[in-house]
């Protein structure tokens, strides 16, 4: 286990407008680490994914709490974890096959993919009526100071 440098935690309402919010306050944390454009372009498109999968999907008729806790571990890592208490995922192995969706319309079905394509490692754990948890972590180029 790495030890963590720096780390914080927050709660917002899972509502469409505190997605920005979330990404911002993600890229100002891991700009603790110096990271480069793309690595922090990374991040917070990850972070934006991982949110909008809380509100549309986690809660969907209704506004519940998204948990965000982050850490900046030795190694120069970030770590986050995105949870919601919404209605969980019956299957998450599906869930994560890309275009699948339970949203329709304009819903794409890629949140997962493009959560695992812009960290080094994600992890879903979910639980249907209970919520689901996004771990994602990303190694950091730059020295985290934080």
């Amino acid at each position: 286990m790495k030890k963590v440098i720096n780390d914080f935690k927050m709660n917002v309402a899972a509502k469409s407008v505190n997605e920005s919010f979330c990404r911002a306050v993600m890229g100002a944390f891991a700009a603790l680490c110096d990271p480069t454009v793309e690595e922090l372009s990374d991040i917070r498109t990850a972070v934006s994914e991982a949110v909008t999968n809380c509100i549309v999907h986690g809660y969907r008729e209704q506004t519940g709490r998204i948990y965000i806790d982050a850490a900046l571990l030795e190694g120069n890592v970030l770590r986050i974890k995105i949870r919601d208490k919404g209605c969980g995922i019956e299957d998450v192995s599906a869930a994560m096959e890309p275009l699948f969706t339970t949203a329709g319309g304009e819903r794409s079905g890629l949140g997962f993919t493009v959560m695992e394509s812009f960290s080094d490692s994600l992890k879903v754990r979910s639980k249907p009526g209970k919520g689901t948890a996004v771990t994602l972590t990303k190694k950091i180029t730059g020295k985290c100071d934080g």
